[in-house]
């Protein structure tokens, strides 16, 4: 009977929704109306999925059970099948058959969706499905919480060349391309900037459309790392919303901006200030007994001063001891061809003699050589609006022997660190760089001039390169400075087959126009583990093989070109691995966890010991690319008490106001017409273990009027809370013993006057078989004469015996009372003493304050 009926329901429900048409069944249970046009949009919240289709219906082909809803025949028993014909004219086909029913329909389904949970799925359209409308453009619009991203992994993919799929994330400055279907490949993984990301589908086909499945999740956004002022550095406490970065300068410098920038939960994170400058203290100066050191161009000035130009002239004097003379090195020089100059002589004033004039000379690759101990820089600044840059770099050598070599990103060695005649030097460039214009040695000749016979070499960040060294580091082109337009490099990266490549990307600051792309292989056609844009925080990856591909390509055709840090890399061979690295143990807490190993997706649950509250992220998720979703939180000693909470008609002072630390007193007053019931004052305690609590309960403000006596506790029954007297408002409550009915109200109010009374009566305990023995007696009344007399007897025959025993029970009572009156009334009052009726518990019990804990036991004394 149930599965008949079953699916003669849904045979009927689906062919209604087939043909777009609308019932009720006869049954208590209404189906639900099918409509015809696009669904409304929703949210979604854990998991989720969007399963877009098109907005059209297709005919229908049923097998129905034509069996009658409200009976129950035999299963042999069928009635005649009625053709069910739409709107539309479409046919629909009816067979009769006795025991299954079977239905094949195309669901109506919608091709946008708003989706606003923490995980959820996103699925094309239905292939199968047609659609009158060309092109066919579905969007589907991605929202989580503010201050988290949005982490998108394609789980699958396969378009063809008439359609698209784009990726944008939205809510900063403006629309961010994350991806697109050229570079889009089953495994890789899009993270957003934002919380708000838009997946755009088209198609130009009408039917047999592409697959694809996208899973998100949400992940804790974070403020970029600040970077250092080049003269200081930068200490920071935490990246995410709420956390600190402190700027600091060195010696001969000054912040020039905020120190110190919070970092602002936002739609897109980001600091409170720009990162500060470390400017050099003055202009000019007289610099006595030089050995090495550098000069740098003061800052222009500020914009307080209302000047439209730097306007600057300084003048510095290289002093080295006697017998010495001074080289000087061009670090880097950025002058205004027209308004800005500078002037080295060789000599302590501006009439020395003419070493290099800015307006004249190139800037010489080997230096400057004084003529003797001195030198005198001379620098004059007019620029309006291009910023100058100088720093220079001097060293201080005597007549036998050559100056210091430098050679910026990179080191050399030496055979003698004091340069004599002979000497020789050998360079190397740091990881990342490339040696050019140059030679990797050099020697100190010619015993009448000490000098280098070839001059330093220069390291240089090139673009792209072949790397197969186990660990080692890629640099964008030109690396510290920015790199320019229309760059395409390729690095590939060789390491060992037994080994898995890790990429620490320690900075990443690109244009958003700009794309960094990973591949898990030695070409451009691998597996793309992660396609960057604009600007991120450290991150980490790592390769599924033992070979990486890194391609950066910048768009030749930005209007809007701007500097640009570019990024940092350094990568190294590691052990195959599918799991996060390890997290030490948290200290006063534990953690729980959703795997016995930290593979993809597993979820590590911090909790801290009594008495300690937790600092971060109580929950980490280990992430695709094989990293924490956040920092292990820490555990945190509680050093202050709860908010015991106002209290309602009346006040409280808390000493002292910050906070409510171990010691605070917190003293309690009621308004006019309300007294306090409770203590006036309470005082946050500390403990060993456990957090700090507070001394007593939170009391009362209450209404001043008289109180309501007890009325007394009934016969064969008891109260609830039995206390002398109840304030106005209060209720008292009373039960009867086994055997005993309650005669009156239950439960009674004291209602508030003057006095105050209570407003019924006190009920009484009645006992509850005199309606037992009534009905005996109705009973008893209708037996014949000869029964009522056989019964009269047969009662007389005991109650006469009994009578006998009383009366000889009373005779001895009375002997013993007048002979032996001395010696048993002292035991007989004293008994009495102790006998009385059962009292109830007399202590209240009151927690109606759930921030009151009472850490000791309480005692009862009951007597019965």
């Amino acid at each position: 009977m149930v599965s008949t009926v079953l699916a003669v329901t849904l045979s009927v429900t689906i062919l209604h929704l087939a043909t777009g048409g609308s019932f009720v069944t006869p049954d208590h249970e209404a189906t639900p109306t099918a409509s015809p046009g696009p669904h409304p949009l929703g949210t979604t919240t854990k998991p989720i999925q969007a399963v877009p289709q098109l907005g059209q219906t297709e005919p229908a082909a049923t097998v129905m059970l034509t069996t009658a809803l409200t009976s129950s025949p035999p299963a042999s028993q069928s009635g005649a099948g009625k053709t069910v014909t739409s709107p539309t004219e479409e046919e629909t086909t009816t067979t009769l058959i006795t025991t299954t029913t079977i239905t094949t329909v195309h669901m109506p389904v919608q091709c946008n969706a708003s989706l606003s949970g923490m995980e959820g799925i996103v699925e094309s359209p239905n292939p199968l499905s047609s659609s009158p409308y060309s092109p066919l453009e579905c969007i589907y619009s991605i929202t989580v919480y503010l201050g988290y991203g949005v982490e998108i992994q394609v789980k699958k993919v396969n378009l063809s060349k008439d359609e698209s799929l784009t990726i944008l994330g939205y809510g900063g400055t403006g629309p961010e391309l994350l991806a697109n279907e050229t570079l889009m490949r089953e495994g890789q993984v899009i993270r957003s900037s934002t919380n708000q990301v838009q997946i755009y589908y088209r198609s130009l086909r009408q039917t047999d459309h592409g697959v694809f499945s996208l899973h998100y999740q949400a992940f804790l956004l974070s403020c970029l790392f600040p970077l250092s002022p080049e003269g200081g550095g930068v200490t920071v406490t935490d990246i995410h919303p709420g956390g600190q970065a402190h700027f600091h300068c060195d010696p001969g410098f000054q912040v020039r901006g905020h120190e110190v920038a919070n970092c602002l939960n936002m739609t897109q994170p980001h600091w409170s200030s720009p990162e500060p400058q470390c400017v050099a203290v003055s202009c000019g100066g007289w610099i006595r007994n030089a050995t090495v050191g550098r000069i740098f161009s003061p800052p222009p000035p500020s914009t307080s001063n209302h000047s439209n130009s730097n306007n600057l002239s300084c003048h510095w004097l290289l002093e080295a001891k006697e017998g010495h003379r001074l080289h000087l090195h061009f670090e880097r020089v950025a002058l205004d061809e027209d308004n800005d100059k500078l002037i080295v002589r060789s000599g302590n004033n501006s009439m020395a003699p003419l070493l290099f004039d800015s307006d004249l000379d190139d800037v010489p690759e080997r230096g400057i050589v004084s003529e003797g101990s001195i030198l005198y820089l001379e620098l004059t600044a007019d620029s309006s609006f291009i910023p100058l840059l100088l720093a220079l770099r001097y060293e201080a050598f005597d007549g036998e022997h050559c100056y210091e070599p430098y050679l910026p990103h990179g080191n050399f060695s030496s055979s003698d660190i004091t340069f004599p005649l002979g000497t020789t030097v050998i360079f190397s460039c740091s990881p990342g760089f490339v040696m050019e214009q140059g030679s990797g040695v050099i020697e100190c000749v010619d015993p009448s001039d000490p000098h280098w016979n070839e001059s330093e070499p220069v390291c240089k960040a090139l673009c792209g390169g072949e790397l197969t060294d186990p660990f080692s580091t890629v640099l964008s082109p030109d690396w510290p400075q920015s790199y320019s337009k229309g760059q395409d490099c390729v690095w590939q990266i060789h390491g060992n087959e037994e080994k898995r490549i890790e990429l620490d990307i320690q900075i990443l600051n690109i244009r958003h126009n700009d794309v960094l792309t990973i591949f898990d292989g030695r070409d451009l056609m691998s597996h793309v583990i992660g396609q960057y844009m604009g600007s991120r925080e450290r991150f980490q990856v790592v390769s599924g093989g033992s070979e990486v591909t890194i391609q950066f390509q910048s768009d030749p055709h930005d209007s809007s070109f701007i500097l640009s840090q570019g990024f940092l890399i350094h990568y190294r061979e590691v052990e195959p691995n599918d799991t996060c690295p390890a997290l030490p143990q948290i200290e006063f807490g534990w953690i729980s966890s959703s795997h016995t190993s930290p593979v993809r997706g597993s979820v590590l649950t911090y909790q801290c010991q009594p008495g300690y509250d937790i600092s971060g992220s109580d929950i980490i998720t280990c992430q695709w690319d094989l990293s924490w979703s956040n920092s292990p939180p820490t555990c945190i000693k509680v050093q202050q008490c709860p908010d015991p909470g106002e209290v309602v008609n009346g006040a409280r002072s808390v000493h002292p106001e910050s906070g409510f630390t171990v010691g605070t007193v917190v003293r309690f007053s009621c308004n006019q017409g309300y007294q306090l019931e409770g203590p006036g004052q309470i005082s946050c305690h500390g403990r060993d273990t456990g957090t700090p609590k507070w001394s007593d309960r939170s009391p009362k403000c209450v209404l001043k009027y008289d109180p309501c006596p007890n009325p007394g506790v009934p016969d064969n029954g008891y109260q609830t809370l039995y206390k002398h007297s109840y304030q106005a408002g209060e209720t008292l409550r009373f039960f009867c013993y086994e055997g005993y009915e309650l005669i009156g109200e239950v439960i009674i109010n004291c209602v508030p006057g003057h006095p105050s009374q209570w407003n019924s009566p006190p009920p009484f305990c009645k006992v509850a078989y005199e309606e037992l023995l009534d009905d005996h007696k109705i009973v008893s009344q209708s037996f014949e004469p000869s029964h009522q007399m056989l019964s009269e007897n047969i009662a007389l025959a005991i109650i006469l015996p009994i009578i006998l025993v009383i009366l000889l029970i009373g005779g001895i009572y009375m002997y013993y009372t007048n002979v032996c009156r001395l010696q048993w009334k002292p035991l007989f009052w004293k008994s009495l003493s102790h006998t009385h009726s059962y009292s109830p518990i007399t202590v209240e019990s009151d927690f109606n304050n759930p921030l009151y804990e009472a850490g000791d036991t309480r005692e009862y004394e009951v007597s019965i």
